[in-house]
């Protein structure tokens, strides 16, 4: 087997904490990137996506606080539309400040717990 990336390694490690203890809440998953920010909610269950927002087709950059808390805000009022309250925050690979918690911070203002 090939040497995993440190990245990798965050992203395996996270996804194991999830299953574990997520119950049968679905998970917020983040993905970043150099350019925007992207959010959906997921329920691995059924292997459907229930919700999702990202920094696209926004005025301005998507790759700032800013713009993370706006998909925060964005996300959770897309989870209480379809009728999610609860979820488990699967951050990746990434680490947990910056616009990810900026994200996180958002979304649980917009109602969502985790």
């Amino acid at each position: 087997m090939a040497k995993l990336s440190l990245f990798e390694r965050r992203r395996r490690r996270v996804r194991t904490a999830i299953k574990s203890r997520s119950g049968e809440r679905p998970r917020l998953c983040v993905h970043r990137t150099g350019q925007h920010i992207y959010a959906q909610i997921i329920d691995d269950a059924q292997g459907r996506t229930l919700a999702s927002a990202s920094s696209l087709g926004g005025e301005g950059s998507g790759a700032n606080v800013d713009a993370a808390v706006k998909v925060g805000k964005d996300i959770a009022a897309a989870a209480m539309k379809a009728g999610v309250t609860a979820v488990v925050f699967d951050r990746g690979g990434f680490l947990f400040h910056g616009r990810v918690k900026a994200l996180a911070d958002a979304a649980r203002e917009g109602g969502l717990e985790f």
